[in-house]
């Protein structure tokens, strides 16, 4: 496993290949895939009881939870999304709902309110740049899932689902010592289980 410049350099470049790869892939096969989604992990992956299910707000070309999260809601379950408190931290979850008022978070990225309730999420659907099959993704950089992840997991059992289109896809995503793995990868697809 590569660490220290050669990793940072590696990471970088995959990000950047990453972007154009799932922009192409959004603007062919974008227009339903959010319902695909939300069809596909309904049928695969069981939802805890009465859990909290956390989903994000898509931004840029990221593949479309909302189906999914209004899905969510629909079967009982409390949805929410995450909230950067700031570099170098873990992320905290409020409330969502479709109705529910959104700000403008860090990095200019609307979030709920900050008079939403906090949750701690039973099960996280995870953005990505791209995937592997042994449950690595890459995200933008800055470590946010992958400490929540760490910080969630040494607490209480959690699974974590990775997001994104079939076309993200790699051999080997490069990974370092901190880089977390998930539980599953659900694409517009697809339903992947990761073996433990």
């Amino acid at each position: 496993m590569p660490d220290g410049t050669e990793l940072r350099d590696a990471k970088k470049a995959f990000r950047a290949a990453a972007r154009e790869r799932r922009a192409v892939y959004h603007a062919e096969h974008g227009a339903g895939a959010g319902g695909r989604l939300r069809d596909i992990v309904l049928q695969a992956i069981p939802l805890p009881p009465g859990g909290v299910v956390s989903g994000y707000l898509p931004i840029d070309d990221e593949l479309d939870p909302l189906p999914l999260l209004r899905a969510v809601i629909g079967r009982g379950h409390h949805a929410c999304v995450p909230v950067v408190q700031g570099r170098g931290q873990p992320l905290v979850f409020r409330d969502w709902t479709p109705e529910a008022p959104l700000v403008e978070g860090v990095f200019g990225v609307s979030v709920p309110a900050p008079s939403a309730p906090e949750r701690v999420p039973d099960l996280l659907f995870v953005p990505l740049l791209g995937f592997d099959r042994k449950g690595f993704r890459m995200g933008y950089g800055a470590g946010f899932y992958d400490r929540t992840l760490a910080g969630l997991r040494a607490r209480k059992p959690v699974l974590a689902v990775g997001i994104g289109y079939a076309g993200q896809e790699v051999t080997a995503v490069p990974v370092g010592l901190h880089d977390e793995a998930l539980d599953w990868i659900v694409t517009d697809r697809e339903a992947i289980r990761i073996a433990v």
